[in-house]
């Protein structure tokens, strides 16, 4: 008889949640589905003491069912997150302290209790920095807060995006064109709310044909989507008005996926999603991926089974 799992989701509020888009909404669906008992807590309700790592946590139940997608079927409990199986670290970023607290929290209980993504991984690859480890396949990067460096490497290259290095969504990211007086007054204003370096990478057009979503589900790459900018737009994310079409991947992210594969395994990095523009890597996304819906809008592909078989593959070895 199949095992039956206690799952725990850390994620933000479930009733303001796009079930038509979100990825963690068709991850429960498919725990539930497989008949595993699911509790859904904020990361603001997850405490440790003495030894122990807690969450006021409320049992749940999920349904694709617009305005009446969830409903708690028990009160509030003081859950000791040891007694489950798994939890799935899914709160949206930003990755800020807050969040790498919360993986310090998790570290406690991991790997008795199976967290997804590891805890300590998902701190030390955030997107824009453990990218940094594969230089061969990114565009010219410069990480720096000094803006004689940011300066010489728009001279140098033109055209460029400057972004924060720990940002989200694609919020704050600008595209400085080489005539554009802005230069100045945006790093000043990066500068003076944050003590951050800024991400600074030359220009690639290719970006206007689409900004590639690769879903990789324990090293293997399993699915894909392209986001296309809306006109007039830097940014190809789908909330600032990004269409996703479908697509398929060359040989250059085959490439790619294979050489990022087995460090993803090896790193307990079970879901991840990565971006590819114009055959240049520009973003490894372990925090909370998205993608798994438009995935199965486009492929029919449920990548969601996926990761909950890869999910119960590692808990033997535990």
């Amino acid at each position: 008889m199949p095992r039956t799992l206690r799952v725990a989701v850390q994620m933000d509020p479930i009733e303001s949640i796009n079930i038509d888009g979100d990825s963690t909404f068709v991850l429960m669906l498919e725990a539930q589905a497989r008949g595993y008992p699911l509790w859904h807590y904020h990361v603001r309700d997850l405490a440790f003491r003495a030894g122990r790592v807690t969450a006021l946590a409320r049992p749940v139940e999920v349904r694709r069912e617009r305005g009446n997608h969830y409903t708690f079927t028990g009160p509030a409990e003081e859950l000791d997150l040891a007694t489950t199986d798994v939890v799935l670290m899914r709160q949206d970023p930003p990755f800020d302290m807050a969040y790498i607290t919360a993986t310090h929290v998790l570290e406690h209980i991991h790997p008795k209790t199976l967290v997804v993504n590891d805890p300590a991984s998902v701190r030390n690859a955030p997107e824009k920095l453990y990218v940094t480890h594969f230089p061969d396949f990114m565009p010219e990067t410069l990480l720096t807060a000094d803006r004689r460096r940011i300066q010489a490497f728009r001279e140098e290259h033109g055209d460029i995006i400057v972004k924060p290095l720990f940002g989200n969504g694609g919020a704050g990211v600008f595209h400085l064109r080489p005539d554009d007086p802005n230069m100045n007054a945006l790093v000043e204003m990066f500068t003076e709310r944050s003590r951050e370096p800024l991400v600074v990478q030359k220009y690639v057009p290719a970006v206007r044909e689409g900004d590639k979503r690769i879903i990789l589900v324990d090293g293997e790459a399993m699915g894909a989507i392209n986001r296309v900018p809306a006109k007039g737009e830097a940014r190809s994310n789908m909330h600032v008005g990004g269409q996703a079409v479908r697509t398929t991947l060359t040989d250059r992210e085959r490439e790619i996926c294979a050489r990022l594969g087995p460090e993803l395994r090896a790193r307990g990095l079970i879901f991840v999603g990565i971006d590819v523009i114009g055959g240049y890597l520009t973003e490894i996304n372990v925090t909370s991926p998205t993608g798994l819906q438009e995935v199965a809008r486009f492929d029919g592909v449920h990548l969601e089974r996926a990761i909950w078989d890869a999910i119960e593959a590692r808990l033997p070895a535990r």
